[in-house]
């Protein structure tokens, strides 16, 4: 027996059969495991099978998201930077760069990125994909949270509109990051502030 459609009713259109829907819940999961996943094995020793393990769900949910690990941990990165850093905005150069360097301490003392950062460093050296996502990351985060501190200076007119920027961005991102990540050194009572004035010493001479 037929059952007759009121006229100019249209069909209901039924989803393709096999389509995934990608359940939010499910993605942030996967992407919290290849944090913690990294933090303990390491980018070499990361397998997406780990992931999966960590993340409470099968292989299948990790490859329809992302094809590799490698792809997995470039989205991720370059996810990183898009989020960036908070803007300082405290009306002077020097707070803004104390503020700054507030933050970025913060997340550089984090577990998890402390163990990250060096080891997709030391992975950048042989992969130029990942060297490529870390590049991005830094020029699109700390960066530009850099370049508007410079900019918001300039129009307060506490240094010079004619400074070469890049070397500005040099002097306020330089210093924290050779400390935190390269030398991985304690931070003394004191250290953000007086890097603070230094730097903002250093901009002014510019």
């Amino acid at each position: 027996m037929t059952t007759s459609r009121p006229q100019g009713e249209q069909p209901r259109r039924r989803a393709p059969a096999g389509a995934a829907v990608l359940r939010e819940d499910v993605t942030e999961a996967i992407r919290t495991a290849v944090f913690e996943e990294l933090a303990s094995v390491g980018y070499a020793r990361m397998s997406i099978e780990g992931i999966a393990r960590r993340a409470g769900v099968g292989k299948t949910a990790v490859y329809r998201r992302w094809r590799s690990k490698l792809h997995l941990v470039l989205d991720l990165v370059s996810a990183i930077a898009v989020q960036g850093l908070p803007a300082p905005d405290t009306g002077s150069l020097e707070g803004d760069l104390r503020l700054l360097y507030e933050v970025t301490s913060r997340a550089l003392r984090h577990p998890v990125a402390s163990q990250i950062i060096p080891d997709l460093q030391a992975e950048a050296a042989r992969n130029p994909d990942i060297a490529e996502a870390l590049q991005k990351a830094l020029r699109e985060g700390q960066h530009g949270v850099a370049s508007g501190i410079v900019r918001a200076a300039v129009a307060r007119g506490e240094i010079r509109g004619t400074a070469d920027e890049d070397l500005a961005l040099d002097l306020i991102s330089g210093p924290l990051y050779w400390r935190s990540v390269v030398v991985r050194a304690d931070l003394p009572k004191g250290y953000l502030a007086t890097l603070a004035s230094a730097t903002a010493a250093g901009l002014r001479a510019l």
